[in-house]
């Protein structure tokens, strides 16, 4: 039987489907379109359906994203995805205030703590940098207020690169600006590719493409979102 379907083309709704799906999306087993990066784990979809791009001014998650995403260099997101609860138990749900006092008992502690990666110079630098989160909130009332001053104009956002797997290019004007200035007031792991994942992440730029059925609700939650 097999041989008498072999040459007949798949005319199925789900063939025709994939063939008309954009390049960079794909579509889910609800038949919804996502950004293809999504695919490969339901915990890569939850993270893109309900974070990745939506506006955040809390100061708490906007520190951890920070801090995460200069974890990340060098390794997957999954990787800090999975390890997410324990970054958090780790570093005190990311209060800056009591990861500020962090000493060498704590660097050490943290080095052999498994349920993270332990990088002992981003382990330094996520206690350096909350310290400069503290200088920031003196100056301009929270972290949050610091960062949306920064949000990019559509005027200035880098071209779409439309390839399956790259939502954009890795950096902008804007997150070149940041990390320049956070480099400046002594931040560290604050590169402009770091910064431009964090702006995407934290719904500064909505990297969703066109199509996606995310696009429009994180385009609908920073509507009504008043930055800090």
């Amino acid at each position: 039987m097999a041989s008498d379907i072999s040459d007949t083309p798949d005319t199925s709704n789900a063939a025709t489907a994939a063939i008309k799906t954009p390049a960079g999306l794909f579509i889910d087993d609800a038949s919804q379109p996502r950004c293809a990066w999504c695919r490969a784990t339901p915990l890569y979809r939850h993270y893109h359906d309900n974070e990745w791009g939506f506006p955040v001014a809390d100061e708490r998650r906007l520190f951890e994203k920070i801090c995460l995403e200069g974890f990340q260099a060098g390794l997957s997101w999954l990787t800090i995805l999975n390890k997410r609860e324990g970054f958090r138990q780790a570093f005190a749900n990311f209060d800056a205030e009591q990861v500020a006092q962090f000493d060498d008992t704590d660097i050490q502690r943290l080095v052999n703590d498994a349920a993270i990666v332990r990088h002992r110079g981003k382990i330094v630098s996520t206690i350096n940098n909350a310290r400069r989160v503290l200088e920031l909130r003196r100056e301009f009332g929270s972290l949050g207020a610091y960062v949306w001053r920064l949000e990019p104009t559509a005027a200035s956002r880098p071209a779409r690169i439309d390839m399956e797997f790259l939502q954009t290019a890795s950096t902008s004007p804007a997150s070149t600006l940041l990390s320049k200035d956070l480099k400046k007031r002594g931040w560290s792991f604050v590169g402009p590719t770091t910064m431009y994942a964090f702006m995407q992440a934290m719904g500064l730029v909505n990297d969703h493409h066109e199509g996606c059925a995310s696009r429009q609700a994180a385009l609908a939650a920073r509507a009504a979102f008043t930055p800090p």
